[in-house]
């Protein structure tokens, strides 16, 4: 997609992003957790919900994603509300995410021309993500084990997770036409 069909970028990567501070603050027992993390899922369900209807072209993919997120979204509140009986949703979620990965993928994550960047800011950042999930990951399962340092770990990846959702919006966009020296072809 060019970056003038992909509408309402900005308020969902920052919705996800809150999204991810209102699980630290239910993880660390602050107060007004659930309601950040209950405002967060319906500001995504509308942002993508009017994202799709704003599309001109829709293709079964973008039903995919459509149905994934709702189901996503629609447990989360449910689950925030304490409602018991989320596992329908849970499994239409899984089943949907098993279908959009199949069919896009890692693909996803490229440009338009399926083209992978290997520019060096590219590889900090897609370190930055793998550092903060494995620190997410660390994080759980220590705290888990009431480990000492596990809630500085956590927070530490969430934080980390949460920059790279915003890096679009707070980096200047590099518009200047590059050579693709650095690029690798994928098919």
């Amino acid at each position: 997609m060019t970056a003038v069909k992909k509408i309402l970028k900005t308020p969902l990567r920052i919705s996800i992003a809150v999204l991810l501070v209102g699980m630290t603050a239910k993880i660390m027992q602050w107060p007004f957790a659930k309601e950040i993390m209950l405002i967060s899922f319906v500001a995504i369900g509308i942002l993508y919900t009017a994202r799709f209807w704003k599309k001109s072209e829709k293709q079964y993919v973008d039903y995919v994603k459509l149905i994934l997120v709702m189901f996503w979204t629609t447990n989360g509140i449910l689950r925030i509300l304490d409602f018991p009986y989320t596992l329908f949703f849970q499994i239409v979620t899984a089943i949907t995410f098993v279908i959009w990965f199949v069919m896009e993928g890692t693909a996803y994550f490229m440009d338009e021309d399926r083209r992978a960047k290997n520019t060096l800011s590219h590889i900090l950042w897609n370190c930055t993500l793998v550092a903060g999930t494995l620190g997410i990951i660390c994080g759980s399962l220590l705290k888990i084990l009431y480990w000492e340092y596990a809630t500085h770990l956590l927070s530490l990846g969430i934080t980390m997770v949460a920059a790279y959702i915003l890096k679009d919006i707070f980096l200047p966009s590099s518009t200047e036409d590059e050579e693709g020296n650095n690029e690798e072809f994928q098919l």
